[in-house]
């Protein structure tokens, strides 16, 4: 070895200098030290060939070298391109051809085109050709003449290769995303959606794309994506035959791979009318198979013609898979769900009782995600004396075990309100129940015992949502109403006590019960929905079925709520020549020592709705003394009424009912006095007072003219508080 590199120009270059090299045992026979080397065999030993191509006679003749590039023995060739098929696939040969074609196009006198040689082994080698183009005085090209040589060595960094990486790497990618989309559709309806939505076609690197399954020897297309038109009727049901491609795939279990339009429309003629609908490039219609069973077909569409290499078709075959083992885990979802939400319609009431002087409507929507199944419930209950039971509940959870814990939970809760017992009694014995069975799922409800006739509500609560209730002219209230734990929960930590609140629905008023499934969105607080709901409420329909499905369709469907919804609304009919004018009642009970802060707070909300300016205050002190004086004198609860009186100048009136008949005395206390103040007072905020007879009791009022600028005209658009 020489003691250091040359200069290449150097007279006494050697590339062997300085450098380490391996001595290798020589595999070319029959060539000597010193022995001349003719060109072919310079050409052989470097691997590379030459060709000689008459375009007139279609010949084209191969030495023996290009013959070694090719894989080829010299009978296995016969002298015409054609005969090359067995060593060059078809999407090789079309890149030959489209090098040479766009040479002719462009009056180049040379080509060159990388492409893969498939050898007799099985394994592919790159190679390279080179050809020059001879053109007649016409400037006819006649002849073709060139090299062949492989060229995979060389490629084994070059762009070409690096581009191969990349769409490797871009497939890879694809069966990912493709897979990890798949992965989160449970239903068929879901599956649909990841292939026809935004960027579904691509995933599967194609422009349009078509779904369908096999049914009872029936071809069905469900889902199509990137097609011109719709598909039209008769092609969307079929008979297995060869007739159409998905029909003749799912028959077959062979895929189909078309280069064009042309190629899809002459095997399949019966889609020659259609040729408008479908994208001029070229097709693959894969077969679904899942635990060796055909369950349908998928068709993947391009815009532009092409061969399909054989990564490409094998890429497509993968995700082919994918989704039959999707849409075969989808059907069986469909199926247990459809079991699952027939078991719950079953649990739900068929139809409601007629209520006497009122009207009354439902609905409920199961869960977006899951199974589509809940534990929310709704129910409508005829009780004793012309009574009514309303309940809206839900049971955490949404599976198959809260619908069969809803299931049993309704029953028990009909039957103990069927017995005529306060709604506290109905919520303690149902609590008892819910703690008594073999589950850890606790309920929230609401019930109300209502009396259509005099609009009495009396409410118990079990942290459930309380009621809206909507006046004849569009005032919202949520009232205050007192409640206990969950169902369940109250018994097992020894508070199972629901008090009773009482409320009045006057005549041509809406009350509205709902689970949170309509008030609460994901990443929101609560109170955003409640206050949706209030909207909603106010400026729906006065149509009672038209405002249940207003609420449900915007509320709840359109976010796409992951929870199940109840929704039970109640209105009271006006009476012959009933009043509409804005009214609030409430009840206090004599031992409620918290009852009349809460009418307190009531009253003050409803005149801040009213626009009372000046004289809330006074009319909430009023109040104050009425329903002491009720409670301390008597031995009934009160009953307080206030109402707005329509007129000019505007007065408020405000009445509290007991059922003493012991008539009021006002007296004149002294300094030292510790009572006897409250009528005093009454008397002097009041612009005018009194006491009425009430069969058999009294009701002592009040009225106050609203200041002039503070009109408390309910005009629908008040504040909801």
């Amino acid at each position: 070895m020489s003691s250091g590199p040359l200069d290449p120009f150097d007279e006494d270059y050697d590339p062997r200098a300085g450098r380490d090299w391996r001595l290798v045992e020589e595999d070319a026979p029959g060539v000597s030290h010193r022995e001349p080397i003719g060109l072919r065999e310079r050409l052989s030993l470097n691997r590379m060939g030459t060709f000689d191509w008459d375009l007139d006679r279609g010949s084209m003749d191969l030495d023996s070298g290009a013959l070694d590039v090719f894989d080829l023995r010299p009978d296995e060739y016969d002298g015409t391109p054609v005969s090359l098929v067995t060593r060059v696939p078809p999407e090789e040969g079309r890149r030959l051809d489209e090098a040479l074609s766009q040479a002719l196009l462009d009056g180049h006198s040379s080509y060159g085109a990388y492409f893969r040689v498939q050898c007799r082994d099985g394994t592919q080698r790159w190679t390279h050709s080179q050809g020059r183009i001879l053109h007649t005085a016409d400037g006819v090209p006649y002849r073709v003449i060139g090299i062949v040589r492989e060229a995979t060595s060389e490629l084994a960094d070059s762009a070409l290769l690096r581009s191969l990486q990349q769409e490797r790497q871009r497939q890879t990618v694809m069966v990912q995303q493709t897979t990890a989309a798949l992965a989160r559709a449970l239903s068929v309806k879901d599956v649909t959606r990841v292939l026809t939505g935004t960027g579904g076609a691509r995933r599967f690197g194609a422009d349009g794309l078509i779904l369908g399954l096999v049914e009872n020897d029936r071809f069905e297309v469900i889902a199509t994506a990137g097609l011109e038109g719709e598909v039209p009727d008769d092609m969307m049901t079929s008979r297995l035959d060869d007739t159409l491609p998905l029909a003749d795939t799912a028959r077959s279990r062979r895929p189909v791979f078309l280069s064009t339009r042309g190629e899809l429309i002459a095997r399949y003629p019966r889609l020659r009318p259609y040729t408008e609908v479908l994208p001029a490039g070229s097709a693959a219609f894969l077969p679904l198979v899942a635990q060796d069973t055909v369950i349908g077909a998928l068709g993947l569409l391009n815009a532009e013609p092409s061969v399909q290499s054989p990564e490409a078709r094998n890429l497509a075959l993968a995700l082919a898979g994918v989704v039959a083992q999707s849409v075969q885990r989808a059907t069986l979802f469909d199926q247990e769900r459809e079991f699952a939400t027939g078991l719950q319609a079953t649990m739900l009431p068929r139809r409601l009782p007629p209520i006497t002087g009122g009207a009354v409507t439902v609905r409920y929507h199961p869960a977006s995600v899951g199974r589509d199944i809940g534990g929310d419930w709704y129910d409508v209950i005829a009780l004793p004396q012309g009574r009514t039971g309303l309940v809206v509940g839900d049971v955490q959870g949404h599976d198959t075990h809260a619908a069969a814990v809803m299931g049993q939970l309704r029953i028990a809760l009909r039957a103990y309100a069927g017995e005529g017992h306060s709604p506290e009694t109905v919520l303690v014995r149902a609590s008892r129940f819910l703690a008594e069975l073999d589950t850890e799922r606790f309920a929230t409800c609401t019930y109300i015992q209502a009396d259509m006739e005099s609009g009495a509500l009396h409410i118990a609560r079990a942290g459930h949502l309380g009621p809206l209730i909507s006046n004849s002219s569009r005032h919202i209230d949520w009232p205050v109403v007192r409640g206990g734990l969950p169902l369940g929960l109250a018994t097992l930590f020894g508070h199972d006590h629901f008090p009773e609140t009482q409320l009045f629905l006057e005549p041509g008023s809406t009350l509205l019960l709902c689970t949170d499934g309509l008030v609460e969105q994901p990443g929101q607080d609560i109170s955003v929905g409640i206050d949706a709901l209030s909207a909603a409420v106010r400026a729906g329909p006065t149509d009672l079925e038209a405002l249940a499905d207003r609420l449900s369709d915007h509320l709840w469907a359109d976010p796409g709520s992951e929870d199940d919804m109840a929704l039970l609304l109640l209105h009271r009919l006006p009476g012959p020549g009933a009043a509409t004018i804005p009214r609030l009642r409430l009840h206090v009970h004599q031992a409620d020592p918290s009852g009349t802060a809460e009418v307190r707070s009531a009253v003050r909300r409803t005149l801040d709705q009213w626009r009372a300016g000046a004289v809330v205050d006074n009319i909430e002190v009023a109040a104050s003394e009425l329903i002491a004086n009720a409670l301390t004198h008597t031995e009934s609860g009160a009953l307080v009424a206030m109402e707005l009186l329509p007129g000019t100048p505007r007065r408020i009136r405000l009445e509290v009912e007991d059922r003493s008949s012991r008539w009021p005395r006002r007296r004149s206390p002294g300094e030292t006095a510790t009572s006897g103040r409250g009528l005093m007072l009454v008397e002097a905020l009041a612009d005018e007072w009194g006491a009425e007879p009430r069969g058999a009791g009294k009701a002592l009022w009040c009225e106050f003219a609203v200041p002039d600028g503070q009109d408390a005209v309910p005009d629908g658009q008040d504040a909801v508080r």
